[in-house]
């Protein structure tokens, strides 16, 4: 297992090096960036003595953008194994502070969304294998589709409508109301989480269906295995069968799927915050992706592949944990 642990880490470098380097060139190949938008600003400027070309070369300059990819890479990657990223182009501060002062926000809505996912998701997908071609069953894959086939977009549109215009049950953006600031910290805590009810419905609604048709397929594929038949000729009680032969097993594949969650836990819903508002890493992430923040898009998008691997090295020690029979030679 250790070699195994060892092999897997420095494959993960391998693979977040190399998904850095792509990630900044395809940035650096875009065909603008803030840095071209303070230049036209600059230079329209009625008391600016510069071009706009003597802006631009000035800022690449003083940005290094003026350097080769390969070299600006090496400088960017140098600084950033020393823990300096750099300062943010589009929110003036340094990449690192603006990350910490946002990404709480996410990971609360996506914590509670990964934990009602899977209080809904999985007892429905096992009642669904349970009840196989009955009424419920197709209910909940009905359900369960909705979920898999309705855009972000779409769904929270919907929601906003129905629950913040029509019903008037919720507000229809924002983390806090008007009044936030002269409310007491109690009454601060319950209006944030009043203003997430809609983003985590959203969440929960678009992730529950994909995990209730896994699960309910790997369900069907256990309870048709050998030793469920054997164990149910043995008189054992139906209760038994599913939640301590069946579940377990049916525990293997899902262990993938839920490792594919983390990342999204910390690096936010850029969609979903977007159309709420939300002021999380999603948001503000994208808000500097679109105006070619070079810095902070480095940052986040590096973070993702470093999270990535991270899950995937923890789904592998997961299954040695989940069955005893998987080991690594």
């Amino acid at each position: 297992m250790r070699n195994f642990i060892l092999r897997r880490v420095f494959l993960g470098i391998f693979i977040v090096f190399f998904g850095a380097l792509a990630v900044y060139t395809v940035i650096r190949s875009l065909p603008s960036s803030y840095v071209e938008t303070i230049a036209r600003q600059r230079a329209a400027n009625p008391l600016s003595t510069k071009s706009y070309q003597e802006w631009l070369d000035q800022l690449n300059e003083v940005y290094g953008l003026n350097k080769g990819i390969v070299p600006g890479f090496v400088d960017w990657g140098g600084n950033a194994i020393r823990g300096n990223f750099g300062e943010s182009w589009h929110y003036g501060v340094p990449v690192t502070e603006k990350f910490a002062e946002v990404i709480g926000i996410s990971m609360v809505v996506n914590i509670i969304t990964f934990f009602v996912q899977i209080l809904i998701a999985i007892p429905l997908g096992i009642l669904a294998a349970r009840r196989q071609y009955t009424v419920t069953d197709y209910a909940i894959t009905i359900f369960a589709l909705m979920g898999i086939s309705l855009p972000t977009f779409f769904l929270a549109t919907i929601l906003k409508y129905v629950f913040a215009i029509q019903l008037g049950w919720f507000p229809l953006y924002g983390l806090t109301g008007r009044f936030y600031t002269t409310m007491t910290p109690i009454m601060q805590l319950l209006d944030k989480g009043y203003h997430m009810v809609l983003p985590i419905l959203t969440l929960m609604m678009l992730s529950v269906g994909g995990l209730m048709r896994y699960t309910r397929t790997n369900m069907l594929e256990v309870l048709n295995s050998d030793y469920i038949r054997t164990a149910r000729a043995k008189g054992l009680p139906e209760n038994v069968v599913i939640n301590k032969h069946a579940f377990r097993n049916t525990l293997i594949p899902l262990v993938t799927t839920l490792s594919g969650i983390l990342p999204s836990m910390f690096t936010g819903s850029q969609i979903t915050e977007t159309m709420y508002q939300i002021p999380g890493i999603g948001y503000i992430a994208y808000q500097a992706l679109i105006r070619g923040d070079i810095p902070f898009a480095m940052f986040y998008l590096t973070f993702i592949l470093l999270l990535t691997q991270v899950s995937l090295l923890a789904a592998d020690i997961m299954y040695a944990v989940v069955d005893p029979r998987i080991r690594v030679n």
